[in-house]
């Protein structure tokens, strides 16, 4: 009987390096079909809890939140479209416009993982991903997180009700708690089987050598 390895993803769909990660790890499973089952679960984390509706200019937010200049956050984003696209994500040529509160986006995944599993939660991050990256589109409008729910093939009359009860909302909340109260302030961090943890981008020849290790275990 093949193993079950556990991945817990905790990330933001405007993390740039959570869908660089995120591509590194579905080509690692990817080499591991025939040697062991996987079970992945995103989880919430917001960057920016407290953006206002309509969001902040990408450039202005990033020189202001990391100390740059906007030819040094131009020349960071040309190298993460270069990773990103090593990855499987094919970011848009002239960048995010803005950044934007992804909490709705966080309680469709819920909703997702909830009603439909996790092979359709994964579909639709990568769906949201392509959202705000790829697409380069408004994340306050609930239009494009309904066209990312339709690309998914999940019911967009269920998501719209969601989007409009501000259903999952406490579930998010007690999810997002969970994992800062565990100490995880930085994204994608990766927890494995409940007692390993990898955090940033991390390379598909880490995972594949993480992934060898734990089936050795086993």
């Amino acid at each position: 009987m093949k193993p079950t390895i556990k991945i817990d993803y905790v990330s933001d769909v405007a993390c740039p390096w959570c869908a660089v990660g995120l591509g590194n790890l579905n080509q690692a499973i990817a080499k591991f079909r025939d040697q062991a089952n996987f079970e992945v679960r995103f989880h919430p984390f917001e960057l920016n809890p407290n953006m206002p509706l309509g969001g902040q200019d990408a450039i202005e937010h990033l020189t202001e939140k990391y100390g740059l200049t906007a030819e040094e956050v131009k020349a960071n984003q040309a190298n993460i479209r270069s990773k990103a696209l090593e990855a499987g994500f094919e970011f848009h040529p002239e960048g995010r416009k803005r950044v934007y509160n992804t909490f709705d986006a966080h309680r469709l995944l819920y909703w997702a993982g909830q009603e439909f599993g996790l092979e359709r939660q994964a579909i639709l991050k990568k769906e949201l991903l392509n959202t705000y990256f790829c697409l380069a589109v408004n994340l306050d409008d609930q239009e494009n997180l309904i066209d990312a729910v339709i690309r998914s093939g999940l019911d967009s009359a269920r998501a719209q009700d969601v989007l409009k009860n501000n259903e999952f909302s406490r579930e998010v909340r007690e999810e997002e708690s969970t994992y800062t109260n565990a100490g995880i302030n930085s994204v994608p961090s990766i927890i494995l089987n409940d007692q390993y943890l990898l955090q940033g981008a991390q390379p598909t020849e880490s995972f594949v050598q993480t992934f060898e290790q734990l089936i050795q275990k086993s």
